[in-house]
């Protein structure tokens, strides 16, 4: 190799090198980069204004900035309607601690981005009152006397931090934990205590999914706008939305999170598959269920479609007893992290990191016991857009829990 070939691949080297460190930052996250840069100077500022603050009182300030224009406020777990105010400063002093102990003991010890030395604790803070009311970015930079573009870099490196903890806080349970997360199927069978020598399912979560409203990318924009406002609201473009696929226990955890864009049209088939590729994550004699156009099999029971009779309608009516449990559990979480009515980001990504971030937190609040006060508004889940698909064991096991459910209702009945 002469020297011209070196010259030349170590300039190629170089070049990548270059590429690598600035082709992906876009003109927002260039003015990111200039933030950071400013932090040292606002650092001994910062620190002296802050700290003597505790934080609830920080956040009840942040909580009584007047949102955005949108759906009317929903009580949520940061502003319960209930408690007294001492009670409510000590759940919320709870769950900052919580939280931080939790980003504390994660296995990526990282320092978050653009934190300029704020506490974690007023970093958490900052980053619950984003997600948990319809604010801008601005006013809490106000609040918090930080430059907005570093708000934006303490908010998304929260995000990536917490969905990074998705494996540890929404895991499928086994062992002793599925034991624990089963529920029956039927009270009415419970009661009567009849089985008839045959196997009656308990159920281990409810499957179903939920969309997520999120802004287009600049150039798909560019092309709504160019249709009729009524073509736009019916035809609306799949990506201007997220799916949200999740299975729920009868405690209104989360089991199973899946985030996709919305022209990824899935119907619970990826779920179905690796349920089957490994079914020792169903313990025996349990199920799942979910509401019509998910796939029927031995571990997904669906509703009867069609003509119904007494006994299916009674099987439809048990199943949807089950999947009102995550219909109250969606509106709990929209409840409780307004930004989820409407994400005003145009980056798949980061959008998809938002949602998951709403999702791990929602499981931490419900462990905490910090549940919303009062009846949140259920949210119905929306059922799969086409016909689920059945397979023969799906549909032999349907029938004969619908003819359980039936001689159990006759024989109460007589």
């Amino acid at each position: 190799m002469d020297v011209r070939q070196y010259v030349l691949s170590a300039g190629r080297a170089v070049l990548d090198m270059m590429e690598r460190e600035w082709q992906p930052l876009s003109a927002a996250e260039l003015e990111l980069r200039l933030d950071q840069a400013v932090e040292e100077a606002l650092e001994s500022e910062l620190l002296g204004e802050l700290e003597p603050q505790p934080p609830p009182t920080v956040y009840v300030q942040l909580l009584q900035v007047k949102p955005s224009p949108g759906p009317p406020a929903r009580p949520t777990a940061a502003a319960p309607t209930g408690p007294t105010g001492e009670q409510q400063e000590a759940a919320d002093r709870e769950a900052v601690q919580y939280i931080s102990e939790l980003l504390q003991s994660s296995k990526s010890m990282a320092r978050l981005a653009g934190r300029a030395r704020l506490s974690l604790s007023h970093t958490v803070l900052l980053s619950l009152s984003l997600l948990s009311q319809r604010v801008s970015y601005r006013s809490v930079s106000r609040r918090f006397q930080l430059e907005k573009g570093n708000i934006h870099r303490i908010f998304f490196s929260f995000c990536e931090r917490i969905g990074a903890l998705q494996e540890e806080q929404i895991r499928w349970p086994v062992g002793e934990e599925a034991a624990e997360a089963l529920s029956p199927l039927s009270s009415l069978v419970v009661k009567s205590g009849r089985d008839d020598g045959r196997c009656i399912p308990q159920v281990l979560g409810v499957l179903g999914q939920t969309q997520i409203p999120i802004r287009l990318p600049v150039g798909k924009q560019d092309l709504e706008r160019g249709r009729p406002a009524e073509k736009r609201m019916k035809n609306a473009h799949p990506d201007c939305w997220l799916n949200l696929e999740l299975v729920c226990s009868c405690r209104g955890q989360f089991l199973h999170c899946r985030v996709s864009k919305g022209s990824d049209v899935d119907g619970g088939r990826r779920l179905r598959d690796h349920l089957q590729q490994n079914p020792e994550l169903m313990p025996p004699g349990s199920c799942l269920v979910a509401r019509t156009g998910y796939p029927l099999t031995a571990q997904i029971l669906t509703p009867y479609t069609g003509g119904r009779g007494p006994k299916q309608e009674i099987f439809n009516q048990t199943l949807e007893e089950h999947c009102r449990v995550l219909d109250r559990a969606v509106g709990s979480l929209k409840a409780r992290f307004k930004r989820l009515t409407y994400l005003d980001i145009g980056n798949y990504d980061r959008a998809r990191t938002v949602v998951l971030t709403a999702c791990v937190l929602h499981n931490v609040f419900v462990k905490m016991g910090q549940e919303l006060q009062g009846e949140s508004e259920a949210e119905e889940v929306l059922a799969a857009a086409e016909d689920g698909e059945e397979d023969e064991e799906g549909v032999q096991r349907r029938d004969a829990v619908a003819d359980l459910l039936w001689t159990s209702v006759n024989s109460g009945s007589t």
